[in-house]
């Protein structure tokens, strides 16, 4: 079977990010999410704690709620002053993600990997979601959080998540049209949601 990615997008309490671990172990390929961070780091050389902090000034930042910087494939060179630039940490993070689908399948949470990566035909661009009602009560189990909390917090990661994804990708992140699959798992469960996505695998590598 050639290589292949799955992209998994998801709301905040969707259980997106348990999913793509479910799919990582059925199908033996690793998961990146924070590991890119790392990987990142040790590829640029840049401080492993930048990509951090840069990660948590996004979910703070009014740039990118105001604005957008669409990701075209460009590395900013260590000479210029803008090396350690938000943006170019993303664009190595992107690097990271494209080399890694030459080399290997697995499955990437989030990172607009869907995006990053739309032009390879084995990548596989999941859209995971849930209702309010089981986001919520899904965030109090996993966070021990009070429902006000739980509420509070989806709406900040949602409205982060969204708002990174347009900055980077100039898209909706909710937007079915960006997604091969949406999957609603307050209606089938993880367990359903995991087998769809690799009937769908099979079925797309198949034809």
């Amino acid at each position: 079977m050639d290589k292949f990615v799955i992209a998994i997008t998801r709301t905040c309490g969707s259980g997106g990010t348990t999913i793509g671990k479910m799919l990582s172990n059925d199908l033996r390929i690793n998961m990146y999410d924070k590991e890119l961070l790392r990987l990142a780091s040790d590829d640029s050389g840049i401080n492993e704690a930048l990509f951090a902090n840069a990660d948590e000034d996004v979910k703070n930042s009014l740039l990118y709620k105001v604005s957008k910087h669409i990701y075209n494939g460009e590395l900013i060179p260590p000479e210029s002053g803008d090396f350690i630039s938000d943006d170019n940490l993303f664009n190595y993070q992107a690097k990271i993600l494209r080399e890694l689908s030459e080399r290997e399948s697995y499955v990437v949470i989030g990172r607009c990997a869907d995006y990053i990566l739309r032009d390879n035909p084995n990548v596989f661009k999941i859209f995971i979601h849930a209702s309010n009602e089981y986001c919520i009560q899904h965030e109090m189990d996993i966070l021990g959080a009070s429902e006000k909390e739980a509420i509070k917090n989806i709406k900040k990661l949602d409205k982060y998540r969204s708002d990174y994804y347009y900055y980077h990708t100039g898209k909706k992140w909710e937007d079915v049209k960006n997604y091969d699959l949406s999957l609603d798992t307050s209606k089938l469960g993880f367990e359903k949601c995991v087998k769809y996505i690799k009937e769908y695998i099979k079925l797309r590598m198949d034809s």
